[in-house]
Parts: structure tokens; sequence; C-alpha cells
């Protein structure tokens, strides 16, 4: 039963993190980018291409785009990717229609074009960074990258950046401005970091060394409050000589507070060691890449 309470409220996480991720999302885009006539890079970029040629709301050309990029989605990154897909999409296509009411292409900091796309980056960065961090996409080219992210071991960010070069460059086919390229080109590094980085932040694990004499009662409450498995190493104390068992633990960053409460809770004179992790594969964390 806990299990499945447990596994409701991440699902409910995760859509929640999508959204605002979304929000955050529209909001640089129109206030920052956009408004101040940049073509950044993704599915986007081709939306604001478009835009600037044909008047077409990005948020129209984005959605309908989408709805042909997303049958290509289904075989390959399976129903679970592919329901949260179609919620980023529509809410990410929701939030560009609701920022080009809202600020209707007046820029937020007029005549700073520069900083307008350091913070406008930082903040679609950010927005798709949690959208990635909860397994989610907003579509476009995020589809492409993703495909790619699962079958080799390259980042998100470095995956879109190829896709990214190529629509920037052809703003200059539009523009003939060779500045406006090179915000373009400013304002996808600065958002593809600020993707990789909470991205990263948010897949982050940590490896617990317990040494406690109540290890039984802190294992039956690891398996059972939070359903992690982990390892029992027989040891020996080197002042008492005394046998002892070592806790074994890997789990996330985010549940290292749980962990430490819960040891607390049973035994406050355990002896414990946490140590970041580079990468964790498994069940329960990321999938093995070959």
């Amino acid at each position: 039963m806990q299990k499945q309470i447990r596994k409701v409220f991440y699902s409910i996480q995760d859509y929640l993190m999508i959204f605002i991720g979304t929000v955050l999302y529209g909001f640089g885009f129109n206030g920052f980018i956009l408004s101040n006539e940049i073509v950044t890079g993704g599915l986007s970029g081709i939306s604001a291409l478009i835009f600037f040629v044909t008047s077409i709301p990005v948020s129209v050309s984005y959605f309908l785009i989408n709805i042909v990029l997303l049958t290509f989605a289904f075989k390959i990154l399976g129903l679970k990717f592919l329901v949260k897909t179609i919620f980023g999409v529509i809410s990410l296509s929701l939030s560009l229609s609701f920022f080009e009411w809202l600020i209707a292409g007046v820029p937020i900091i007029k005549d700073q074009p520069f900083m307008s796309i350091i913070i406008g980056g930082g903040i679609c960065g950010t927005g798709l960074g949690l959208i990635f961090s909860a397994d989610g996409s907003t579509g476009g080219t995020d589809i492409i990258a993703a495909i790619i992210n699962k079958y080799k071991n390259i980042s998100i960010g470095t995956g879109l950046l190829l896709f990214d070069f190529v629509i920037i460059s052809c703003s200059y086919l539009l523009f003939h401005d060779v500045n406006k390229v090179v915000f373009g080109f400013v304002e996808m590094g600065v958002s593809n970091y600020m993707l990789d980085r909470i991205n990263n932040a948010n897949r982050q694990s940590v490896q617990f060394l317990i040494f406690s004499q109540k290890y039984d009662e802190i294992t039956e409450r690891i398996l059972k409050d939070l359903g992690r498995g982990c390892t029992l190493l027989q040891g020996e104390g080197g002042y008492s000589n005394k046998p002892t068992k070592v806790i074994v633990l890997l789990a996330k960053k985010s549940e290292s507070v749980i962990i430490f409460r819960l040891i607390k809770e049973i035994d406050s004179q355990a002896f414990i060691s946490q140590s970041i992790v580079r990468g964790v594969y498994g069940e329960g964390f990321d999938q093995i890449k070959t």
C-alpha cells in the first residue's frame, strides 16, 4: 500500500515539475527571447522562424508540428514517455499562448538584447531541466535528443547542440544580422548549460555507509519505508575487535534527509558516512547504457 501511495506521489510530483518547467520556459521565451527577435534552438526556434515570416503564433506552429513528431515517438520511447510528452506539449503550448497574449511582443528589458538572452536562456534552461528531470519532454527536437540519450551515453544538452546550431544559423537568412545569430548561440549555450545543471543535480545519487548495532532495525525500515535495497557487509571493530555489520545504501540525493531522520529515530549514536557517486545504474536508478 505504501509503495502504491509513494508511486502516485512521485507521479504527481513529476507532472507538477513538468508544468512548472513549461511555465518558466513560456515566460523566458516570450519575455526575453522572441520579443527581442532572437531565434533560439529547438522546435521553438523553428516556430519562431515561421512566426517572423508568416506571423503565425509560435504556440500554434509549435503544437501542430509536435503532433507529427509524436507519432514517431511511441514505438521508440514507450507509452510512459509519450504520455508525459503529450502533457508537456499541451502545457507548453498553452504557456506560450498565454505569455504571447500577456507580453504582446514587448521585451521585459528594453534595448538590452544581450542581457535579455542571458536571463531568458537561464530561465528557459531551468524550465527544460525541470521537465527532463521528471522524465518528461516538450516534444520537438527534445524527442530526438531523448532518443539519443536513451541509446548513447550522451547528455541531453549535448544532443540538442547540433539541432540548435542549424536552426539558429538559419536566422541569418531571415534577418541578415550576424549579431542576432551570435545572440542566438549565446542563448543556446546558457540554456543547455542550465538544462544539464538542473537535470544532473536532480538525478544525483549518494552512497551511505551506516555503522550501527541496530543494523537489523535500520535495514528493515529502509526496505519498508524507502523501498530501497541495501547490502550488509561483515566487519570488525578495529579497537573493540568485535564483529559488526555495515549497511551499504545507494539512494537519490533528494532522499538523504529522510534517511538521516530514519537512522536517528532508531539509533541516534549511529556512525554514518555519506558520499556523492557520479553514476548509479540498475533497478531504481538510471538504465545501463551500452
